[in-house]
């Protein structure tokens, strides 16, 4: 009986670390920030296309992220590679 117990508590612990890494943000880049786009030029890149931003962060994994809506108002997460502009990750809710 001890043993099933053990058993279920880290299949538990095992899907709660899973779930956690999958919600984590991603690494867009391990550039020093000298070598970034400046961020009122990567805010205006990324009105330019299309967005709007309600939140501009800079995350722990070296990313540039915003939250806001795209031209047809959905609400979008996306995560921009600050050196290059690129988007890395991106989240739409329709």
């Amino acid at each position: 009986m001890q043993k099933t117990s053990i058993v279920k508590g880290a299949l538990a612990l095992g899907l709660l670390l899973t779930a956690a890494s999958a919600l984590a943000s991603p690494t867009c880049s391990e550039a020093p920030q000298s070598d970034w786009l400046p961020a009122d030029e990567m805010r205006a890149r990324i009105t330019d296309m299309g967005y709007e931003i309600k939140t501009f962060q800079t995350t722990d994994g070296g990313c540039y992220e915003i939250y806001g809506w795209d031209d047809q108002k959905h609400r979008v997460e996306i995560y921009f590679d600050p050196v290059s502009g690129d988007i890395v990750k991106q989240e739409v809710d329709d």
